[in-house]
């Protein structure tokens, strides 16, 4: 690796640490690597690895693309498309015996919905089934969109692959998350705000516009991991 490409993927992990509000230290426990040496990669003093490198992937979900060539977004949304029948979808009934594999679907509106505590939300009472697809985590929750506020990132009745994060005060700004107000549940982009105490919440569609809300009026946030584009074709 050149030594440009090394300073400007350097830039690119200091970029993450100042968004995600954290000392070397943390960032350090976070990805699994000694401080010390997270020090020597970030002063130069060490060459950059991949296995250094695919840890900051694998535990802070960030696209490769973005951290190695500054392409996609630091954590890009992966669309999946997957024809009805196709791969692995185990879908279950009431009572059934299929066995759980991949990720858990719920059958939850992930757009509007009046307010309901996370163990509701995500109870197993919920869980319709399960997808088995590469590139998406089981640790992640798949729920159903609609609406066309997102569109064309997110059409009606596309399935979200989404994750909790480990600091819920964090915030990955120009992110699409799953948004918990008191009596709607939405998916939108989290933008900055000028005051600080708030933040906007920006749809993909011009046709809508954007909200300001107070940062103490979100109950949960959930970042969207994957966009899973059902093909429903006979």
């Amino acid at each position: 690796m050149d030594s440009q490409k090394n300073t400007e993927i350097i830039s690119r992990i200091k970029y993450l640490m100042r968004e995600m509000g954290v000392k070397q230290v943390q960032f350090a426990q976070r990805i699994g690597v000694d401080t010390s040496n997270l020090s020597k990669y970030l002063n130069g003093h060490m060459p950059l690895s991949d296995s250094f490198l695919n840890r900051i992937v694998v535990n802070l979900g960030v696209s490769k693309e973005w951290l190695l060539d500054g392409t996609d977004l630091p954590f890009g949304k992966t669309p999946v498309s997957f024809d009805a029948g196709e791969g692995r979808l185990a879908l279950m009934g009431s009572g059934s015996n299929t066995a759980a594999v991949g990720t858990p679907v719920y059958d939850v509106d992930a757009t509007a919905g009046t307010s309901s505590g996370r163990n509701d939300l995500f109870s197993s009472e919920n869980i319709v089934g399960w997808v088995d697809l590469p590139n998406v985590s089981p640790n992640c929750r798949i729920v159903r969109v609609s609406g066309d506020s997102m569109a064309p990132v997110i059409q009606d009745g596309d399935f979200v692959a989404v994750r909790e994060l480990s600091n819920p005060d964090q915030i990955y700004w120009g992110q699409i998350y799953i948004v918990q107000l008191d009596d709607f549940r939405l998916v939108k982009y989290v933008r900055r705000h000028t005051d600080p105490n708030m933040v906007v919440l920006r749809s993909e569609n011009p046709n809508y516009d954007d909200m300001d809300v107070r940062r103490n009026a979100i109950h949960e946030m959930l970042l969207v991991q994957h966009v899973l584009h059902l093909n429903s074709r006979l």
